[in-house]
This record gives structure tokens, C-alpha cells and sequence, in this order.
């Protein structure tokens, strides 16, 4: 009777995961299910991709301050992070594990750890990571259209463009026409 009250364990759920990236992966047909499951996957593999690149990130941020740290300490340098294959993430009212290949979050992982240490720019960050989730959409799983990754970025970098345009609309409001003198 308890029984039905238990939690999955992670490791369970990790598996589930993978399998059923693995399942989506390898399907051959193109019926509206297959479809359907390809487009659910795309959607976690989005989230996913997302995720490791904030993780690489804010891992990435940490370990340098440790590592200053351990510098001023004369201690040896801690370890480097390193990227899961599994990330936590929502689905609906609940929250389910993800799986990616090791090839693609060690990607995504380094390019969120390049842009923390401004080795990478905003734009150039979201076009590898774009190049990632394409390889991703189409060799992986098959879908007609990519998904699309990074929209947080996208929509920063969006509303800095609209300050920075709001910005010179005023500056050139409040110059005077050229060939005419101020009063």
C-alpha cells in the first residue's frame, strides 16, 4: 500500500530519460505519433541545451572565484567543472529529468563557460548554440524545423537594441536641424 506513495529514485528517472531520448532518436517512421514525439523531445532538448549553457556559466563564475581564492591561499586550484547529461527541468506541473548526449553538453557547457569569461560575445553565443540545437534537430531527431535556443539572450540583447535606438531617437530629437542656429 505504501508502495504506491514512494518517489521514483533520480537514477530511475535519469534512466527514463535517456531511454527515452534514445527511443525518439532512433525511430524510423513519420506517423503523427512519431512526429509528436519528435517535437516533445525537440522541446526538452531545448530546455536542456538552456540550461547547461546557464550552468556553464554560473560553474564556470564559482570556479574562478574558488580558484582565486585557492591562488591567495597558495592552495592547488579546485576542480573544473564539468556538465551533466542530465538536467532538471519543467514540464507542465512537473519537473522531469532530461538527457542529452555527452557530446553536445560538453558543447553547450563550454560555449556558456566561454560567454562567462567574455571570450564569446552575446551574438556569437547564440549562434553556436543555434548551430548545436540544429545539429541536434536534424540528425538527431529528425525534425523539419530546429528548435530554437538561448531566448532569454535573444530577448536581452532585443531590449538593449530598443534602449540603445530609444537613446539616439532622443539625442537626435534634441539636436538642432542642421544649417540652423540655436537661439
Amino acid at each position: 500500500m505504501f508502495g504506491l506513495f514512494s518517489r521514483n529514485k533520480p537514477v530511475d528517472d535519469m534512466r527514463r530519460a535517456e531511454a527515452a531520448y534514445e527511443k525518439v532518436a532512433s525511430l524510423k517512421g513519420d506517423s503523427h505519433d512519431a512526429r509528436s514525439l519528435r517535437l516533445r523531445m525537440g522541446l526538452i532538448c531545448r530546455a536542456h541545451l538552456d540550461k547547461t549553457f546557464v550552468d556553464g556559466a554560473e560553474q564556470t563564475a564559482a570556479w574562478e572565484e574558488r580558484a582565486r581564492l585557492a591562488l591567495l591561499e597558495g592552495l592547488p586550484l579546485p576542480e573544473a567543472p564539468k556538465p551533466s547529461k542530465f538536467q532538471k527541468i519543467r514540464s507542465g506541473d512537473n519537473e522531469i529529468y532530461a538527457y542529452l548526449p555527452e557530446e553536445f553538453v560538453v558543447q553547450a557547457f563550454a560555449l556558456g563557460s566561454r560567454y562567462q569569461k567574455t571570450e564569446l560575445s552575446a551574438p556569437k553565443a547564440i549562434e553556436a548554440m543555434q548551430a548545436l540545437a540544429q545539429q541536434i534537430s536534424y540528425y538527431e531527431l529528425r525534425l523539419p524545423e530546429p528548435f530554437q535556443v538561448l531566448d532569454f539572450l535573444r530577448e536581452e540583447l532585443a531590449a538593449e537594441a530598443a534602449l540603445q535606438e530609444a537613446a539616439e531617437s532622443e539625442q537626435d530629437n534634441s539636436q538642432p536641424p542642421v544649417g540652423v542656429l540655436p537661439t
